[in-house]
């Protein structure tokens, strides 16, 4: 008797399949060549990819992670040591290559710019020069309107 109250309160605290399927969180239809609810929420093995994950282990689907049925509702499944070490060293290493990425772009950045300052001081000097040039032309007219301005009223007087 005992028996039968337990499994019909386990059975109570897990929806039934139609309600599975009626809830739009979990709804997912079965067709031919699809993966069942049971492939769909089996774990991988450590080291191993899923099918269909891509290369990184990121699932391009809409479907979450391994979702394992409880009475308490959804609980995030513990990490064994292993999985959590994995996980550290795959961040470090995706840590350090973006940092390498990071300093590179930076390098570039910064020849880049000395390049430019380059090209600014030649063409500022260029510009300098013309402005001298052209101060002195102007000088130099200047100085003949002036000349030829009062050769002109010396003469009429």
């Amino acid at each position: 008797m005992q028996e039968q109250a337990t499994s019909s309160l386990a059975a109570s605290s897990r929806p039934s399949s139609s309600e599975r399927s009626s809830s739009s969180a979990l709804h997912v239809e079965v067709k031919e060549g699809m993966e069942s609810d049971d492939e769909i929420r089996r774990v991988p093995e450590i080291g191993g990819e899923v099918a269909g994950a891509s290369a990184s282990g990121r699932n391009g689907g809409s479907v979450a992670g391994p979702v394992q049925p409880s009475a308490a509702g959804s609980r995030k499944r513990v990490r064994s040591p292993a999985d959590k070490e994995n996980k550290r060293l795959k961040r470090l290493l995706r840590n350090r290559v973006s940092a390498q990425q990071a300093r590179e772009r930076k390098k570039a950045y910064l020849i880049d710019l000395e390049a430019r300052v380059k090209e600014l001081e030649t063409k500022n000097a260029e510009l300098e020069e013309r402005l001298s040039t052209l101060q002195n032309e102007n000088q130099m007219l200047r100085q003949i309107l002036k000349n030829t301005t009062a050769g002109a009223q010396d003469g009429r007087k």
